[in-house]
């Protein structure tokens, strides 16, 4: 043996690792090579899943089967069309056979099918449903006299046109829903041919919906009729729409099943909002259409055809010249208020004109009240009853361009008036006739409810509001007579810009002064008056209002970052005005303008407005906050002195206020009268703090089942 190796110690455990390396080498290796091993087949399986995957999506959802066990499972198809509903106004029964017969077409591809009469359809019910229901909706409409729809079909177009240019639906409101359109007309009536169901097609899309099919049109003209006869016309459309309806059975989004070449689909031509039957139709409806889509919300959008009419005006004033600087020595007349554009434009948006410088129009809140809906914060607040109550303007002109405006600043502007001036007896007669006949038309509407439909027929409220400045109508004082001998209150809103105005008016059941601001800045950034005085007639106006004896009120519009900071500052104006009653409101966001900056973002919530209401109820010691309009994001703030045994008074007793002013009168101005003569207790339901939230438990809450867009301050 060596003899080195006496001096090793066996024992050491290095010395046993040392000898037994060879093994210690290969465990290494062989738990290395099964690690390798394990990676090569997670990574293999995992290509394998993605390439499965990636070829999944080549083949049609409904041939996919999950293996279970080592069989293969029932298939779950899917539902690209749950049924069709078919709508139609029909007047002579053409359009309710069209779609009888369009109905048993459908039946033969195995779907659901209703046939709807329009006029036992409630669309701001039940429309929105159809924005999920997977449902295709067909509207086989006819144009009767003087393009109008017919009877049937009377509600559902009035409720459709107002919906696609009101801003609190927004053009994404039908989204999701699917429909197709055929119209029945005569071409012998070349301006009004097919009319209704132009108008039904684009109201729809102007509210979001899909157009799967393009719109028909048949004519009863069979010397004119494209196929010999209304008949073949919708024959010729029913065969598409059939196809159209297969097509979507199998979940094809394009006629073309998806195999026509890029940008040359029909489909795409679907999507366009106004579709012509030929040229001359497209070249004669340019203007028509332009005006009939702008609601006087947002009449921004047909100011160049106003201008246009200017300076066409002024190019045949100038061609007078000769004539009218002959007779400059004698009075000139006076030009009318409203252009012939701007006349053409309202009346088409359902704003009923009055002479040359008046108007009227139904307020929304009215036809809530009409079906049981409830009423408008002015119900809440005073008492009054919003479907007897009419909303009208003996001027359009103002004198302020405010940023919330929700005219978009197109009415006439001006610090006096200069305009051709109405007769207050011919304003008040044609506004009761026109306001009558706007509520007449509510008659079989569903929902509506037959003692209010005959209550709104008597007007006992007038709320001069509507547009513009009232109190710059020379004859103010002489209208509010009239109003007041026809037994109808008056509620009365003033910009706070003519304080002589406001001191030499006559008592009105309610005085409104605009409190937009409490700073001479803030005021010209919101307000953006004419007067370069403004801050001074301001704060005039105010002073005067302190000095009249009936109910008087501050309307304070929140709009957020630019006056909700300004507490100290209105509390001030309050003590120089001394107001019955101050109304603070969350500003209505009415759409994009170019004349405002106003966005949805200053827009607060009501919550905000709570908290700003309590905030200033703090720094005016003779005020608390009385009652609550949740659903206008409105809430009182009254003087305690209607506040009687820890009870409020708001609400007015409008019998008496009609005695009082009439002894009023018959003294000659003599036998004065204050706020507190015709007070009224305010119901539980009314005050702040009720669980109602200022609705009338006697309606029912009607909640749009569309949530995509909130509504609810507008």
């Amino acid at each position: 043996l060596d003899p080195s190796l006496d001096t090793w110690d066996f024992s050491s455990p290095l010395i046993s690792l040392w000898i037994n390396r060879f093994y210690i080498y290969l465990g290494f290796a062989f738990g290395i090579s099964l690690w390798i091993c394990f990676q090569i087949v997670i990574r293999k399986q995992l290509f394998i899943f993605k390439d499965k995957n990636s070829k999944d999506k080549s083949v049609p959802k409904a041939t996919r089967d999950l293996m279970t066990n080592g069989y293969i499972a029932l298939q779950k198809k899917d539902i690209f069309v749950s049924g069709v509903k078919i709508f139609y106004g029909s007047q002579t029964g053409t359009a309710k056979g069209f779609a009888a017969s369009l109905a048993e077409a459908v039946t033969s591809l195995d779907l659901p099918v209703a046939v709807i009469n329009l006029q036992e359809y409630d669309p701001d019910d039940h429309l929105v449903e159809e924005v999920t229901s997977k449902n295709v909706c067909a509207f086989v409409v006819a144009t009767y006299t003087d393009g109008r729809p017919t009877e049937s079909a009377e509600w559902f177009c009035r409720w459709l046109e107002e919906a696609s240019s009101d801003f609190r639906f927004g053009n994404t409101y039908l989204k999701g829903m699917r429909y197709a359109v055929f119209g029945l007309g005569n071409s012998a009536y070349a301006s009004h041919f097919n009319k209704v169901g132009k108008n039904v097609d684009k109201w729809l899309w102007m509210l979001g919906a899909h157009r799967v099919v393009a719109r028909g049109e048949g004519d009863c003209d069979v010397v004119r009729s494209k196929h010999g006869s209304i008949e073949a016309d919708f024959r010729v459309w029913k065969t598409k729409f059939i196809s159209r309806l297969q097509a979507l059975q199998k979940g094809e989004k394009k006629p073309c099943g998806g195999n026509c070449k890029k940008g040359q689909c029909e489909s795409s031509a679907e999507e366009e909002p106004f579709e012509s039957t030929s040229e001359e139709e497209s070249g004669a409806e340019d203007h028509q259409n332009l005006n009939s889509v702008v609601d006087v919300e947002d009449l921004g959008r047909i100011m160049n055809c106003v201008k246009k009419e200017k300076r066409e005006k002024e190019h045949q004033q100038g061609s007078s010249a000769l004539v009218r600087n002959t007779a400059k020595a004698e009075a000139p007349e006076r030009r009318a208020m409203i252009t012939p554009a701007l006349r053409e434009a309202l009346t088409k948006q359902g704003y009923q004109l009055i002479g040359s410088h008046s108007g009227v129009k139904l307020c929304r809140w009215t036809k809530s009240m009409l079906r049981g809906r409830g009423g408008c914060y002015k119900h809440t607040f005073y008492g009054i009853e919003s479907h007897r109550c009419m909303e009208t303007t003996p001027s359009l002109a103002c004198a302020n361009k405010c940023v919330f405006c929700w005219r978009h600043h197109t009415n006439p502007v001006g610090t006096e008036w200069r305009w051709k001036m109405d007769q207050p007896e011919m304003i008040l007669k044609e506004a009761i006739e026109n306001h009558q006949s706007m509520i007449k038309q509510f008659k079989g509407v569903p929902g509506v409810k037959e003692d209010r439909f005959e209550e709104g027929m008597m007007v006992k409220h007038c709320a001069l509001s509507l547009v513009g400045e009232p109190i710059m109508y020379p004859e103010i004082n002489r209208f509010l007579k009239l109003l007041h001998e026809c037994k109808i209150s008056s509620f009365l809103v003033t910009n706070a810009q003519f304080p002589v105005e406001i001191r030499n008016l006559k008592p009105v059941t309610q005085l409104y002064v605009s409190v937009d601001a409490s700073t001479k800045d803030s005021l010209k950034k919101i307000d953006r008056p004419l007067f370069k005085d403004f801050w001074h007639r301001f704060l005039n106006s105010l002073k005067a209002l302190a000095a009249k004896q009936q109910r008087t009120v501050y309307r304070l519009t929140l709009v957020k970052a630019w006056n909700v900071d300004e507490l100290q500052a209105y509390a001030e104006l309050v003590s120089l005005g001394s107001p019955d009653f101050i109304e603070v409101k969350g500003v209505t966001y009415c759409g994009e303008s170019s004349a405002s900056s106003l966005t949805m973002a200053n827009v607060p919530w009501h919550e905000e407005v709570v908290h700003f209401v309590r905030e200033l109820v703090a720094l005016i010691p003779d005020y608390e906050i009385a009652c609550e309009h949740e659903h206008s994001n409105c809430l009182l703030i009254a003087h305690r002195r209607f506040k009687i045994d820890g009870e409020w008074w708001t609400w007015i007793d409008y019998n008496r206020f009609q005695e009082l002013v009439q002894e009023y009168e018959d003294s000659g101005g003599s036998a004065d009268f204050s706020a507190k003569d015709y007070m009224a207790k305010t119901p539980h339901w009314a005050l702040f703090g009720a669980s109602e939230k200022g609705f009338d438990p006697k309606d029912t809450r009607y909640q749009r089942k569309n949530k995509s867009k909130d509504i609810s301050g507008c």
